[in-house]
């Protein structure tokens, strides 16, 4: 998402003089980053630019533009604390061109500096973009570009599962004498049940916005006014105290529980046990190592299970380092892949939430109002129906890519593409992780309160999902009848009466027709 927004501020003028201009974009809010490892403070500026043309390439949620702007003001401050001199310029600024590359020509003038460095993009269209200047590698990530190539080469599949056993052989989280703490890498199969809403549930950690946030959701209420979701109540955290209070918060109160419910949904506990800690790694608040080291330091002092450490770490070091290692392998060819020819448009209901399907309401619903949504809700409901109703799969990663406070297109991209919509054809996951009302019922509460009725299969009232996966089932059998995962519930959809079949064909087409005129 914001892989391209930086942070610009002021015109002043600087005494000291300058040699080398230090971009610094709106995802790279950390010390650690290595432009500014290579610079020197007393002959360097950094310059930090708000542009409109990153503030607007996706339809950024109103409280997505707030963190990023207001992040990347406090990060401008710290600088300023530290002894770096600024050039910040602020969205609303004389002379903005409001484009990052233009920008940097204009301070490049203002200094007199010829020298540019900068941390290599996030994004594959910002990596072009700055292409002419001296880029480092953004080494917060464990695993550089080269050695998930070295990985990857010679591989006939690309499995997560063996990536993150080399994370974890590398960065020694949860090794004891080079095998793995439990004697399993992965305890995944703990992590699966249903919840049940109590009292005691936590609730992540709340920063009251102070005046640097407040003149940005002013910034925000004046300038994108028809942006998506509601941009108050803001509760973020936008610096790097605020994102450690939110970590310490984590370990304490929600992490013990973590693995129990991580894959759990409850219509009126919308956070969980969840750690709601991406957004401020992705853009540098955290370290995501460090995070990792303090999940397993909590593990160690007998205060964590097992299960919910290493389900946690697994999601840092093997998901999270994986899909960035997919996404710059395969682009720019993979945000169009499309294998299983989806071409249905978007209906209007992700934007809106206004569809009778509780599930999918509720989940939009979140969205709209928190800019999140935790990952079996992205996955198994908004990405399973858009799965199983064929939607298309650029359309969806525009949608996830706008939506969501910490997507960044090199994670949301191949989530999308790749474990949502397996529009990859299976280059991330073995299986299309596609799902009737049977699961989502077993893994929440949202089908209690659904006009639709979670056990009927196709008639009137049946819910949608179910008609909708046994359809994708039968559209695309050839494709699966040989995977593993998958050949056992095509030989089960082989089995139904004809008259079952032509039941399940008429309710998913009569119900996709219904989407066009804007009904269920």
């Amino acid at each position: 998402m914001f892989s391209s927004v930086s942070v610009l501020r002021g015109m002043q003028k600087l005494d000291q003089p300058t040699q080398t201009l230090v971009v610094v974009l709106g995802d790279q809010l950390s010390f650690s980053m290595s432009s500014l490892r290579r610079a020197e403070k007393a002959t360097s500026i950094v310059l930090m630019a708000e542009v409109m043309a990153e503030a607007t390439y996706a339809r950024h949620h109103k409280k997505k533009l707030i963190f990023v702007f207001s992040a990347m003001r406090h990060f401008a401050e710290n600088l300023r604390e530290a002894g770096w001199q600024v050039d910040y310029v602020k969205l609303t600024d004389d002379g903005n061109t409001q484009n990052l590359a233009s920008e940097i020509e204009r301070a490049k003038q203002r200094h007199g500096i010829a020298d540019v460095v900068m941390t290599e993009a996030g994004e594959w269209r910002l990596k072009q973009l700055f292409g002419a200047y001296d880029t480092l590698e953004d080494d917060r990530f464990l695993c550089s570009h080269a050695r998930f190539l070295a990985w990857a080469s010679g591989r006939r599949e690309l499995r997560m599962e063996y990536f993150y056993r080399d994370m974890r052989r590398t960065t020694g989280l949860l090794m004891v004498d080079g095998e793995p703490e439990g004697d399993r890498w992965n305890f995944d199969a703990e992590n699966r049940k249903s919840a049940e809403a109590t009292v005691f549930m936590p609730q992540p950690h709340h920063e009251a916005p102070d005046a640097i946030t407040r003149d940005v959701l002013q910034l925000v209420r004046d300038h994108f006014p028809s942006s998506f979701g509601d941009a108050e109540p803001f509760w973020f955290a936008v610096d790097h105290a605020g994102a450690e209070k939110a970590l310490a918060h984590f370990l304490a109160t929600a992490l013990p529980h973590f693995g129990d419910t991580q894959d759990a949904m409850l219509k009126d506990q919308r956070f969980l046990h969840h750690s709601l800690l991406s957004a401020y790694i992705n853009v540098g608040l955290l370290d995501p190592l460090d995070v990792c080291r303090r999940v397993e330091a909590e593990y160690k002092k007998g205060r964590v299970p097992l299960a919910s450490t290493e389900g946690f770490i697994r999601q840092i070091i093997g998901w999270r380092e994986y899909v960035r290692g997919i996404y710059w392998l395969k682009m720019p060819a993979y945000r169009d892949t499309n294998v299983l020819n989806a071409v249905k448009p978007l209906p209007d209901f992700y934007w809106t939430a206004e569809t009778d399907m509780n599930c999918v309401a509720h989940a939009v619903r979140q969205t709209r109002e928190d800019a999140y949504a935790h990952h079996i809700q992205r996955l198994m409901i908004t990405g399973n129906f858009a799965l199983l109703a064929g939607l298309n799969p650029f359309e969806v990663h525009e949608w996830y890519l706008a939506v969501y406070i910490d997507a960044f297109e090199w994670v949301e991209l191949p989530n999308t593409i790749g474990m949502a919509l397996h529009a990859d054809g299976g280059l991330l996951g073995s299986k299309p992780y596609a799902a009737s009302g049977a699961y989502i019922n077993r893994m929440s509460d949202y089908c209690k309160d659904c006009r639709y009725d979670v056990k009927k299969r196709t008639g009137d009232g049946a819910c949608p999902f179910n008609a909708l996966y046994w359809n994708f089932i039968a559209t695309h059998r050839e494709r699966f009848r040989k995977n593993p995962r998958m050949g056992q519930i095509v030989a089960s959809y082989g089995k139904f009466a004809e008259e079952e079949k032509v039941r399940i064909k008429d309710s998913a087409v009569g119900f996709l027709s219904g989407l066009k005129s804007g009904g269920y």
